[in-house]
């Protein structure tokens, strides 16, 4: 199946993630957009049943390490809140950070 994009194609997507755009970058864009789409098409047309799937090409071994606590490097809960402006039961206290926008 082959997909041919237009420049009006472009201009939608580009209005609906408000990216501006002139007719120049979207005729551009709808030409791209068409090779990549034909490139696809053509991977998908290769028959890779017999083929064994691989996560690297190369024989490689993740390298991991024990999972142990310095506790010479640790804070008591004294010392990690000691410089706290707020705390509460134990818990360093901040204001909110999430902004609301209605629309």
């Amino acid at each position: 199946m082959t997909y041919t994009f237009s420049s009006q194609d472009v201009h939608m997507v580009a209005k609906l993630a408000n990216i501006p755009i002139d007719e120049t970058q979207a005729v551009s864009l709808a030409e791209g957009f068409t090779k990549t789409m034909i490139v696809l098409d053509q991977l998908q047309r290769i028959d890779t049943k017999d083929i064994h799937e691989d996560y690297h090409a190369v024989d490689l071994e993740n390298v991991t390490r024990e999972d142990i606590v310095d506790e010479s490097r640790m804070f008591t809960q004294e010392q990690a809140l000691s410089n706290a402006l707020r705390t509460h039961n134990g818990y360093i206290v901040v204001d909110q950070v999430i902004d609301y926008q209605d629309e």
